[in-house]
């Protein structure tokens, strides 16, 4: 026999077993009836309880009937194999299954310790008589090694009413714990989720992990093309990953409930993380209540092209505490801001506090006629920075801007500032247009100081959604991206790294 030939029908035969293994399985819950083999619409399970009891393989696929709804748990405790995940979707037109978890469940959606898993398309909700610790979706390994390929996706949670007191609660919580065996995922995707009136995180990592003397972080996350509003708490926030893409997400009216700090969209413990093309606006109060936030325990995290606005606490907090044990908290060093829009952004719109070697880049700051706005508040948390760069920036500050460093931190988390910098050294500034009313310039050789104001004729006027219609979702992210893009490249005249995230996310969408 020709040798072409039977490599041809060995790899055949090895592939063979995983399609003829592979199951469909129908879960409806008003035809259902879970004597049925659940094998096709007209033989479906009817509970989640069958669903929970069952063992799947690789490459079975577990639909819920669009337009049923389930009280209860859904918690997969089957892998998939690499090229065939176990998927959890829906089948059937209308509106998306749901799931109320009514209050009396931790997780709605429960993923632990599988692997090779997606689950898209349906309805969360969580909602109890008073807040307690709550989540929509929970995605997590404990002593478990590596998990690979997860994904949760197109998924509309709303209606969870966590508890604020604690952040590892709210919409979605991806959490690895390796107190015995060290855990982290590999391929973890969470993208195209709308997050709605949650407490108190929106997309919250949590972990063991982050220690840098027993760092294990979690590699290829990627958060993308997800939508919250109305968050209690914090936003989008990755922690312990490595490598993590952050991208086009539309985080609005973060900080809302827990009268405490939380900022839009922000990380912890992470290293090389990239935040591209993401809008963060409406944060609520001053303590912290940036859209944008560069935490301590991480290194090399750069924004890139996002777009901030409306934030009460400001712009970006680039920060960490100065009294710490170097082997558990490595600080913040090597943060890199470029490209990216502020429009009015309240209270300050960068706080530089204790993190080192920054760099602040080609951004544009718009300053709204009502604001007295501090432009740049060197803080110190414990201690002061050392090296950041300001280089190329447009302030256009059509109230009022000023420059300087602590010298008193209210309740409120606001500050009183005088000029200067206070501890803080080798702050230098290059380049930086000044326009309008700015108070205290920093020492700048070669910048351009025009106190004439005169206001940006950009297309402010973006795409609007109401989660209340999540069917309308997949349009408005189109238009959004469009317009983001449009925007970007009206201020910036579509520079080289522009190009690029252009060309990135657009290899990104079509995988």
């Amino acid at each position: 026999m020709n040798r072409s030939l039977v490599l041809l029908l060995v790899g055949l035969s090895l592939a063979a077993p995983i399609s003829l293994r592979a199951t469909t399985f129908y879960v409806d819950s008003l035809r259902g009836n879970d004597s049925n083999a659940g094998t096709s619409p007209a033989t479906s399970w009817k509970s989640l309880q069958k669903v929970n009891e069952n063992h799947f393989g690789q490459g079975d696929h577990i639909l819920f009937r669009s337009g049923s709804r389930w009280e209860g748990q859904l918690a997969l405790s089957s892998s998939g194999v690499d090229g065939a995940p176990i998927v959890i979707d829906r089948y059937g037109d209308g509106p998306l299954p749901r799931i109320d978890g009514n209050g009396a469940v931790e997780d709605v959606v429960h993923l632990e310790n599988v692997e090779e898993v997606e689950v898209r398309h349906l309805e969360i909700t969580n909602h109890g008589a008073e807040p307690s610790l709550r989540r929509g979706v929970l995605i997590a390994v404990t002593n478990f090694g590596t998990a690979h390929h997860l994904v949760v996706a197109d998924l509309y949670i709303h209606d969870v009413n966590g508890t604020n007191e604690r952040k590892e609660n709210g919409g979605i919580l991806f959490r690895t714990i390796g107190d015995k065996v060290p855990s982290r995922f590999d391929g973890l995707t969470i993208e195209r989720n709308i997050v709605w009136k949650v407490d108190r995180s929106a997309i919250a990592g949590q972990s063991t992990e982050t220690p840098r003397t027993r760092w294990y972080p979690s590699l290829h996350v990627v958060i993308r093309d997800n939508y919250a509003e109305d968050i209690g708490g914090d936003g989008i926030v990755p922690w312990a990953t490595d490598g993590a893409l952050i991208e086009h997400n539309i985080v609005l009216h973060c900080n809302r409930r827990a009268g405490s700090y939380n900022a839009g969209i922000w990380p912890w413990s992470t290293d090389n993380s990239l935040f591209q093309l993401n809008e963060a606006a409406f944060t609520h109060t001053t303590r912290d209540g940036e859209g944008f936030d560069s935490d301590f325990n991480s290194r090399n995290t750069h924004f890139l092209y996002n777009y901030s606005h409306d934030n009460e606490g400001g712009f970006m907090l680039i920060c960490t505490p100065g009294k710490r044990n170097p082997a558990e908290n490595f600080g913040n060093t090597g943060t890199v801001i470029k490209y990216n829009i502020s429009r009015n952004d309240h209270t300050r719109i960068f706080n530089l506090s204790g993190a080192d070697q920054t760099t602040v880049e080609n951004n544009a700051i718009y300053i709204g006629l009502q604001d007295d706005v501090q432009v740049l508040l060197v803080s110190s948390w414990d201690g002061w920075s050392k090296g950041a760069i300001f280089r190329g920036n447009l302030f256009d500050v059509a109230g009022t801007g000023h420059y300087g460093h602590e010298v008193k931190h209210n309740p409120d988390g606001t500050y009183e500032i005088d000029p200067g910098w206070g501890g803080a050294t080798d702050i230098q500034f290059e380049g930086n247009q000044y326009l309008g009313r700015n108070v205290d310039l920093p020492h700048d050789p070669a910048a351009v100081i025009d106190q004439n104001y005169r206001p940006a004729t950009f297309d402010w006027k973006e795409p609007v959604f109401d989660p209340a219609h999540p069917e309308r979702f997949s349009a408005y992210l189109t238009k959004h991206r469009q317009w983001m893009l449009h925007l970007l490249a009206s201020q910036f005249g579509r520079p080289p790294r522009l190009q690029e995230a252009l060309s990135n996310t657009t290899e990104s969408r079509d995988k």
